[in-house]
């Protein structure tokens, strides 16, 4: 978690930069290189997506090369949404932080703790699913729970109490832009927790909503993802930078009332 905060206040920037490598694969290796030499001054953390490295027959060397690429400084997130339990989620992480060199993960929760804990180690980042920024036909984050609330929302809570339970370890949420409402509802419930918010651009979530929904009174607290309206801009750093400086706008510190 230090090296998120480090970077984040070095850098005065809560930017994720994502990488979804599309294109034939010298042109990607090639893009790689371009986006993140240009988008790193700019970045609080870059974010690969790992469905984009092991569709390609080279995809965990090339996987492997971008980790290293990126400056030791910035911390990595490796967006495989991993969902299993036991064991086998244990190899998961050991793939993810010991072969791949990632800082953190996102996973998915919906078997319960067991897929968060063998995540957790001592200072790495875990971003558990909670609303996502998907608006499917038949979902299941939005039903109803007999005890209150919504799917979303316990996911949400059973994060914040691993979270509480493994303080050696961070874990936080991702919470899509698309719906404001449930960024400010969730932060509401998770106060201190960090959400990793996919959803803003192509996406249409609205960037200035949902920042003012879910920054913390520290103006800290949100990690914004983008991810195609960076890797498709002509001047990746130039787009980068843009973005941070759109979320720097809002990004007021709101210090207490004294008596």
């Amino acid at each position: 978690m230090q090296k998120l905060l480090t970077r984040v206040q070095t850098a005065n920037s809560l930017l994720c930069v994502g990488l979804d490598p599309t294109g034939d694969d010298a042109t990607v290796a090639r893009r790689l290189r371009e986006v993140i030499a240009e988008s790193a001054p700019f970045a609080a953390a870059f974010k690969p997506n790992l469905a984009f490295f092991l569709s390609r027959e080279n995809g965990v060397a090339l996987l492997q090369e971008t980790v290293r690429s990126i400056p030791a400084d910035i911390p990595v997130i490796l967006d495989g949404k991993f969902g299993d339990i036991a064991n086998t989620a244990e190899q998961y992480a050991r793939f993810a932080y010991d072969i791949v060199g990632a800082d953190g993960v996102t996973v998915n929760p919906y078997m319960g703790d067991d897929t968060i804990r063998p995540f957790a180690r001592p200072g790495k980042l875990v971003f558990s699913l909670a609303k996502t920024s998907n608006k499917p036909q038949h979902g299941l984050q939005d039903a109803a729970m007999t005890r209150g609330g919504s799917i979303s929302d316990w996911a949400a809570r059973l994060a914040r109490l691993v979270d509480e339970e493994m303080p050696e370890s961070t874990v936080g949420l991702v919470v899509g832009a698309t719906e404001p409402a449930t960024v400010a509802k969730l932060r509401a419930a998770c106060p201190d927790q960090w959400f990793l918010v996919p959803g803003i651009g192509v996406q249409g979530g609205d960037l200035s909503a949902t920042l003012q929904a879910g920054l913390r009174a520290d103006g800290s607290g949100l990690l914004i993802n983008s991810s195609r309206g960076i890797w498709q801009a002509q001047d990746a750093g130039a787009e980068a930078r843009k973005l941070m400086e759109q979320i720097n706008e809002h990004r007021t510190v709101k210090h207490p009332a004294h008596a």
